[in-house]
C-alpha cells in the first residue's frame, strides 16, 4: 500500500481486518451484478455525502471500472492532485479521478447489502484522499 505522494497516484488498498480482501480463491466474482446497478449504488453513495462536502470538491471525476489495474488488489483508487496539495500553479490539468473498482467488490461481498455497504466505504475512502486525508488519518477516523 503506498502512501499519497504530491503529484502522484494515490493506489489505496483497504488494510485491517474490517477491510481484508478476502478474494475466492479462484478470483470468482462472489456476487452477480450487472454494471448499470453497480453504478446506482456508486450515484447512491455519493447522494450520501453532504451537499457542502460535493460543492467543495474541484476538478475531479468519479468513474467505475470493472478491474484495478494488473497486479493491484484495489477496491477504489484516487489518482490526482489533492485539493491540499494544489497551489498557485495548479491549472489547466485534466481532472482528478476516483475510480471504484466493480469485481474486486463483487469479489468480497455476499450479499447486495454488503456491496452497499463496501462502495459507500470505497467512495467516502477516496474522497477523503481528495480532500487530503491519507491513510493514516482515515484509520484514526474509523475508515480502514
Amino acid at each position: 500500500m503506498a502512501q499519497p505522494t504530491r503529484g502522484g497516484p494515490d493506489r489505496i488498498a483497504p488494510a485491517g481486518p474490517l477491510r481484508n480482501l478476502g478474494y475466492r480463491q479462484n478470483g470468482a466474482v462472489a456476487m452477480e451484478m450487472n454494471r448499470e446497478r453497480f453504478e446506482e449504488l456508486v450515484g447512491d453513495a455519493l447522494d450520501e455525502v453532504p451537499e457542502e462536502l460535493l460543492r467543495l470538491m474541484s476538478n475531479v471525476v468519479i468513474l467505475v471500472e470493472d478491474v484495478p489495474p494488473p497486479g493491484e488488489e484495489l477496491l477504489g483508487l484516487y489518482e490526482g492532485h489533492a485539493l491540499t496539495d494544489r497551489g498557485w500553479d495548479y491549472s489547466g490539468v485534466l481532472p482528478d479521478r476516483i475510480l471504484i473498482y466493480r469485481n474486486p467488490i463483487l469479489r468480497i461481498c455476499d450479499t447486495e447489502e454488503e456491496v452497499v455497504e463496501e462502495v459507500a466505504i470505497t467512495v467516502v475512502h477516496e474522497i477523503a484522499h481528495h480532500f487530503g486525508i491519507d491513510d493514516e488519518r482515515l484509520h484514526e477516523l474509523g475508515w480502514g
